[in-house]
């Protein structure tokens, strides 16, 4: 028998999904916006503390799993150094010995590589290249000069996808001996942003919107950006309101210049500096937008620049918004 003659009419046709009603919708983002910045358990990013040992600077890490609490509706096993995810910031100054003690109690072995980092072959954390892997309960100890100055990252080198994903990452910030290292040093807040893409989803130093802390700033006031991305993507980081004028790129100094998206792809850190001339509340997000915003609202990689003008009269409608700023580190 001749065969049928078939057009488009006669296809299977994917079953249309019922659109949100607009006004859910609304009703959704509204809520998620009211909710920002929502109530977590857990603050990432807290600069760790040191010993002294002669001339060294002396840092631990434990390695080991938490319950971490990305959004108030979501909480994952993460495995963290110190129980935080990210980790806590690592601060030296160039030129400084410092000396980390990784303990591990995950289940399984692991290593910390020093992403960025110019330093001894034996010391750079890849098991069976340059050490043996830190087996379950067992410690290493990492030690070496800091020798390049800028934003790099700490994080495990042992089946990384999953424990990098999981949460075994932070920054490592080498401050430079000389002011002047980069273009622009005379900025008052600095904020370091790491970006991820695993556990728990997008997110933006281990929480998820609404949970995402804001940044605060004053008119006139210049704050340091630190992008760092621990993900598997690129996230295209914008500003609503604001230039960013980048002054590095994984720690190198660069001749500033100007964007209003910038590509952080992964392994890469960026230096920007932002200075705001308007007040308000800014919105700041990836602008890969689906891994910031859809029918039911803004989630992901999503937070807000607060900018408050130090000659208002009265309390500005945000004020009570930008005492909730995320933890960060004064310049000057």
């Amino acid at each position: 028998a001749p065969a049928a003659d078939h057009d488009q009419d006669d296809q299977p046709q994917a079953t249309p999904q019922a659109a949100i009603d607009w006004r859910a919708m609304d009703a959704m983002h509204e809520a998620g916006v009211k909710a920002f910045p929502a109530k977590t358990v857990g603050e990432a990013n807290q600069p760790l503390p040191f010993t002294r040992d002669g001339d060294v600077k002396v840092f631990t890490l434990e390695a080991k799993v938490v319950k971490w609490q990305v959004t108030p509706t979501i909480t994952v096993d993460a495995w963290t150094y110190n129980g935080t995810m990210p980790g806590p910031i690592i601060r030296v100054t160039e030129g400084d010995r410092m000396r980390v003690v990784v303990t591990n109690n995950l289940p399984e072995s692991t290593a910390v590589h020093w992403h960025g980092l110019m330093l001894p072959y034996k010391m750079d954390g890849v098991p069976f290249i340059t050490q043996p892997p830190i087996t379950p309960g067992e410690t290493f100890t990492y030690e070496f000069v800091a020798k390049n100055p800028g934003s790099h990252m700490y994080h495990a080198h042992n089946n990384s996808t999953k424990q990098v994903g999981k949460g075994l990452l932070g920054a490592l910030i080498v401050e430079p001996k000389e002011p002047t290292y980069y273009a622009i040093s005379d900025y008052a807040r600095e904020y370091v942003m790491i970006l991820n893409d695993a556990n728990g989803g997008f997110t933006l130093n281990g929480k998820g919107f609404p949970a995402t802390a804001p940044l605060t700033a004053k008119i006139g006031e210049k704050i340091l950006i630190r992008y760092m991305n621990e993900g598997a993507q690129i996230h295209p980081m914008h500003l609503h309101g604001f230039p960013q004028t980048v002054i590095a790129k994984d720690g190198w100094p660069q001749q500033p210049w100007k964007c209003d998206t910038l590509n952080v792809a992964p392994g890469e850190r960026w230096d920007v500096i932002v200075e705001p001339d308007e007040p308000g509340v800014w919105a700041f997000h990836c602008h890969i937008l689906s891994h910031a915003e859809g029918e039911h609202g803004m989630f992901g990689m999503v937070t807000a620049l607060v900018v408050e003008d130090p000659k208002a009269e009265g309390r500005e409608p945000w004020a009570a918004l930008a005492q909730q700023s995320q933890p960060y580190y004064c310049k000057v």
